[in-house]
């Protein structure tokens, strides 16, 4: 998804593919390799369309994958500063249900990122399986990362990371990849529209707010499912309480005797605003995102004023 959100955007683009370039180091892959995957790439495409390969489809193929490929080896190479991958030590491990833990990881070397960005993850319970997580906090002087896991459906490593994974536990951890990250130039207000553990790389950027904003109004939504998956919503109503400019609206969509507003975050969302006029930062599951943009552009919103992840609930 999130290649497609930036596909239209060659600047963005390019930046997606130099960070994947980065991502994959952890993969310890060379620059030559790049150009094999290319001719099986290509032979591939010329065996399975058969008579309606043409020589110009080849020639535009081979032209997009020396594009791609050449960003992401220039990413990698200009990553050389920088291990393939960080170890990561486990310093708590807290479920917060019965599907869901809150990780907090202690990086050995440092890991630069920005807020609102995620990363892949492995665990010596399913090695060599990575998966992408968001970065719940923004950077912190400690280094130390938190992460919000959900365990899902046939998911491993997520399933390993909740049930399996303990203190003291190592962690192997790859670059930081996204660009949900807060545009501080921007006078506008903010809406943040969470789903489930979507909700970690926006409290992230709230995290990030609260070192300089004085003047944005920032309105959070946090749906779940059920009262009980309202894992942090302690830790999001201190937030508020201590910055006045933050707003926190929980919404649980299953849960008929839940005392508080009932329906999905966007639901909940569209009855408050409007909204046309704010920046917009949306995360969660692929089909809630894709659900809440719909939702948005028919509220008016412009497209460029929305950002999204869709790593929150995904294995």
């Amino acid at each position: 998804m999130h290649a497609v959100q930036s596909v239209d955007d060659p600047d963005a683009f390019a930046e997606y593919l130099g960070a994947l370039g980065r991502d994959h180091r952890k993969f310890h892959v060379l620059p030559e390799q790049y150009e094999v995957v290319g001719r099986c790439l290509i032979e591939a495409l010329r065996e399975y369309c058969g008579d309606q390969w043409a020589p110009e489809h080849e020639q535009a193929w081979r032209d997009a994958y020396t594009a791609i490929s050449s960003i992401m080896v220039a990413g990698a190479e200009a990553d050389r500063d920088n291990p393939p991958y960080w170890h990561a030590e486990v310093v708590s491990h807290e479920r917060r249900s019965s599907d869901i833990a809150v990780l907090t990881v202690r990086p050995l070397r440092p890991l630069r990122y920005r807020a609102g960005q995620y990363v892949s993850v492995e665990c010596r319970h399913q090695p060599r399986l990575w998966r992408m997580f968001s970065i719940a906090n923004a950077p912190r002087d400690d280094g130390l990362l938190e992460f919000h896991v959900r365990a899902v459906g046939a998911g491993w490593v997520s399933s390993a990371l909740v049930w399996k994974l303990r203190a003291g536990d190592m962690l192997r951890i790859g670059a930081p990849m996204g660009t949900m990250s807060l545009d501080r130039t921007s006078t506008r207000d903010v809406v943040c529209v969470a789903g489930g553990t979507g909700l970690a790389p926006l409290r992230a950027l709230v995290e990030e707010l609260a070192t300089y904003n004085r003047t944005r109004w920032v309105h959070l939504f946090f749906g779940v499912r059920t009262r009980d998956d309202l894992y942090d919503l302690g830790a999001l109503q201190r937030l508020a309480a201590r910055y006045p400019w933050l707003s926190v609206v929980p919404a649980v969509s299953d849960d008929p005797g839940y005392d508080g507003e009932q329906g999905t975050a966007f639901e909940v969302m569209a009855r408050y605003g409007p909204w046309q006029e704010h920046d917009f930062f949306v995360s969660g599951s692929p089909s809630m995102v894709k659900a809440t943009l719909r939702g948005i552009a028919d509220l008016n919103v412009p497209s460029f004023r929305v950002r999204y992840d869709s790593f929150g609930d995904v294995d």
